[in-house]
């Protein structure tokens, strides 16, 4: 099998090969911890966990890193008064890292809901102030960065009159993009308006501010990036992962500081994963089209007519291809819980098969594993591999109902295959018993009364029953030893 990976800087699907085999580094963009974790983060996130599942599953060893932004996330390079963690100190009345300590526990616990994996290194941006320093100054030194007013700057075309190319992950012009923008007020200190802020110098009033070589002030939000990355994974590496949305300027600005201090690309693989939007629309709390993560598990919304088990979100995320934009409705999440229950139920009636080594199968099991990790190994595309899932699933009820064969040695080759791919791959987890208890309860006074119908003779109430169950997807079977249930 060779894993094939959709490469954003190419724009292509390649080939992967890591640099050291058999080993994977892996830097994924993590959360600015100044406010809840909304629903497009964790759909992100849980790209990453199934993209970092998989390469486990299929032999490699990973080391994944995602950091935590904790301090420097500038909305605008200039105006320190735009830093997010500011703003929020001032809305909460809290000290910043009173903000950073609240909604990191946040981030952590809504995915932890979602069953994610942690990373193998979760390092910080203020735990990495001196390796910023450190970066800043190299840049300085090799004449691809300058101080302004206390202020660090990237010069970017410093960098392309070099014959590098700024601009090459998001195929911008940089030529195009400095004549859009020659114009402008409010350059200030920068050379050009393409340079962004490395260090920034802090204001009176700016309560995160650090010791540096050109006075008190914090680091730029892209130099964080770089500085961790490099040290956990090496000046260059696998994969680095993020957002659609941090292609430009985020990513970009990585690239450059990277070829600029250590004349080297530094990253390989370039993945993004595409945006969640709800009922067609782009989720926003201006327009009131939001919803946290918690509020759609505990059904305290105005979209989604009930709450929605995490693993049922999770299955529904992964029915998108990381790369594709996501749509969430209450149709879609109702037709989730119907697909999560059957593939679930199909588990657990494969436990109860009795194998025949004596009649062959029509269903060849080599062939269909094959189209599996034929869909894995195809850059993650998680909905074909549920696809192939459930053809497993159609086999298994045929098992059950008798109309399939199956061998001792297939039988435990499925269950082992199913089960990676459901519980190891996939990450989903199964509802708790006592909900299926419940339902098998329910299920069985609904039967009991339809017996009696039928021995009373009713039987327009007995099909009534069976046919309102039928529509809601749960299958009445009638047979020598009694009525049983299958869910669809």
């Amino acid at each position: 099998m060779q894993l094939k990976i959709y490469n954003s800087l190419s724009g292509e699907k390649e080939i992967f090969k890591p640099i050291l085999d058999g080993n994977v580094g892996m830097y994924v963009c993590g959360p600015t911890v100044y406010s809840n974790v909304h629903l497009g983060n964790v759909r992100t996130f849980l790209s990453f966990d199934f993209i970092y599942r998989s390469l486990m599953h299929l032999g490699y060893k990973v080391r994944y890193v995602r950091n935590i932004t904790d301090a420097g996330h500038l909305t605008d390079d200039g105006d320190v008064n735009n830093d997010r963690f500011v703003k929020q100190t001032r809305l909460e009345k809290l000290e910043p890292m009173e903000i950073v300590q609240k909604y990191t526990v946040d981030f952590h616990k809504v995915l932890d809901l979602f069953n994610l994996l942690p990373p193998n290194i979760e390092p910080t941006a203020t735990g990495h102030i001196v390796e910023q320093i450190e970066l800043t100054q190299k840049l300085i030194e090799r004449g691809f960065a300058y101080e302004s007013n206390g202020s660090v700057y990237f010069d970017v075309l410093e960098y392309n009159n070099r014959g590098l190319n700024y601009g090459e992950l998001s195929k911008r012009n940089i030529e195009e993009l400095f004549a859009n923008t020659r114009d402008l007020d409010g350059q200030g200190e920068k050379k050009n308006p393409q340079d962004f802020a490395l260090w920034k110098k802090a204001s009176p009033a700016h309560i995160m501010r650090w010791n540096s070589p050109w006075g008190e002030g914090f680091p730029g939000w892209h130099l964080e990036c770089t500085a961790m990355s490099t040290k956990y994974l090496g000046e260059t590496f696998d994969i680095h992962g993020g957002g659609m949305d941090l292609k430009f300027p985020h990513h970009e600005c990585e690239i450059a500081q990277g070829k600029a201090c250590n004349d080297a690309a530094p990253v390989n693989y370039w993945m993004h994963a595409n945006m969640l939007t709800m009922n067609s629309q782009r989720m926003s709390k201006s327009t009131g089209n939001y919803i946290l993560p918690m509020q759609l598990v505990t059904g305290e919304n105005d979209f989604f007519e009930k709450p929605f088990h995490p693993s049922i979100v999770r299955f529904c995320f992964l029915q998108a291809h990381y790369r594709s934009v996501l749509d969430i409705s209450n149709d879609a999440m109702l037709a989730s819980e119907k697909g999560f229950i059957r593939l679930m139920e199909a588990i657990k009636v494969l436990q109860s098969i009795t194998p025949n080594d004596e009649k062959s199968s029509g269903f060849s099991l080599e062939e269909w594993k094959s189209k599996a990790y034929d869909a894995l190994t195809d850059d993650f595309n998680s909905p074909v591999l549920i696809a192939h899932l459930f053809e497993a699933v159609k086999y298994i009820f045929a098992l059950n109902d008798g109309k399939e064969t199956i061998s001792t040695k297939d039988l435990e080759d499925l269950k082992s295959t199913l089960n990676a791919f459901v519980f190891d791959v996939l990450g989903l987890q199964t509802i708790e018993e006592n909900n299926n208890e419940k339902l098998d309860q329910t299920l069985k006074v609904l039967i009991e009364l339809r017996n009696q119908a039928r021995k009373s003779k009713n039987f327009e109430l007995s099909d009534q029953i069976r046919d309102k169950l039928l529509a809601e997807g749960i299958e009445l079977k009638d047979g020598r030893d009694g009525t049983s249930y299958v869910l669809n």
